[in-house]
């Protein structure tokens, strides 16, 4: 039963666009009221301006900590990718469900959805609750209102299962992340006279290539966890843009780059010794030349990586739940950290592979959502009264 019911719930989240970019509202909405035919009051947590939001419900009692199970509701877009399916219509081909959002992660969602019924077919001495956010793909944003809200309350969850795609294999590590923008103003001239002017593409080549350095510096240092692929943090310009014509020197350039890195491993670094020879080597240069120019560094988006103890409850709690303590880590990355930073112990585990998520043609297969209806289904077993 429960199967069939978490394949209608992925139908009906599929049909929803909540692409970063665009509001997530109508399917919060749709839990909520789903919640609501269950007697579940759900609690909604906006944005700024009112256009997405964070859910929160709780089923069971009020007066202890309990189980969270968390994901986030936006998808990646499907622009410029060539799809044979309707990414927002879901299908079924050779036991595989196919849209956007499958694997990451509405697969997960449509699962606790369906399990709901089980969780409070017979009352509950531990309280689950839903944790469910927005803009999860553009820097972990939604959920950290969420867990701003959990601070203040008397009580909290005391472990979170965030249902991120590991095909169903518990995880307890991913790195963090640190993106950047940096800008670099100098001053334009006619090329012919390219010395009176100040290059910025040229001096952010510099910068670009300091951050490649650095790059190569931690790799080859002994800061390695063989527990990740790779094994150490790394550094990479994704993005650059800047110039007019090639008979102008260009004034602007500015480019984006990001740093994953070991839980254990402070990614400001990074950007401070980025910073450091900016200041001292490259800004005295172009000033010589035009005191106005500038090189300015605007944050993005940041998380924690997530680095939970293999002999934590929270460990004990997913190995018993999957049937595995063969426990692993992931190369992306997930709101885990941040839960862990807040003071809820965190895994990762949830049903569907990353090679499938953010690809044209995204699956999660049939085999996957079973297994995550049977964990959910051992989760009901181990928190009803009397178990």
């Amino acid at each position: 039963m429960s199967e069939a019911r978490s394949r209608e719930l992925l139908a009906q989240l599929i049909a929803f666009n909540t692409v970063s970019r665009e509001s997530n509202l109508a399917l919060i909405e749709f839990i909520r009221d789903y919640l609501a035919g269950f007697g579940v009051e759900s609690e909604l947590l906006f944005n700024a301006e009112r256009t997405k939001a964070n859910l929160f419900a709780t089923l069971g009692p009020r007066d202890c900590g309990g189980v969270a199970l968390s994901g986030h509701t936006d998808v990646v877009p499907v622009e410029g990718q060539a799809w044979t399916v309707d990414p927002f219509k879901l299908s079924e081909q050779d036991g595989r469900l196919y849209g956007r959002g499958t694997a990451d992660m509405k697969g997960y969602l449509a699962c606790v959805l369906a399990a709901v019924p089980r969780f409070l077919a017979q009352p509950l001495r531990l309280p689950v609750h839903l944790a469910f956010s927005y803009d999860e793909e553009v820097g972990c944003l939604g959920v950290r209102s969420l867990l701003d809200a959990l601070e203040r309350r008397e009580h909290k969850p005391i472990v979170c299962i965030i249902g991120e795609p590991t095909e169903m294999r518990p995880v307890l590590g991913h790195k963090g992340k640190l993106a950047m923008r940096c800008c670099v103003q100098g001053a334009a001239c006619h090329s012919a006279y390219a010395p009176q002017g100040v290059n910025a593409i040229e001096y952010a080549a510099r910068l670009i290539g300091k951050l490649g350095q650095i790059g190569e510096r931690l790799a080859a240092s002994g800061q390695h966890d063989a527990r990740f692929d790779p094994p150490y943090s790394t550094v990479q310009t994704g993005v650059i843009s800047g110039g007019r014509a090639l008979n102008i020197v260009p004034a602007e350039c500015q480019f984006d780059f990001e740093v994953r890195a070991l839980p254990d491993f402070d990614a400001q670094q990074v950007a401070e010794q980025l910073q450091d020879y900016a200041t001292t080597e490259l800004l005295p240069k172009m000033q010589a030349i035009q005191a106005e120019t500038t090189i300015r560094f605007q944050p993005l988006s940041a998380y924690p990586g997530l680095a939970t103890d293999p002999q934590s409850e929270a460990a004990e709690l997913i190995a018993l739940l999957s049937g595995s303590r063969e426990f692993g880590t992931v190369a992306f990355g997930t709101e885990g950290g941040l839960f862990a930073q807040a003071g809820i112990p965190t895994v990762v585990c949830g049903p569907g592979s990353m090679d499938q998520g953010h690809k044209p043609d995204e699956f999660v297969s049939i085999e996957q959502l079973r297994a995550c209806d049977g964990l959910l289904d051992r989760l009901a077993e181990l928190l009803q009264a009397g178990a």
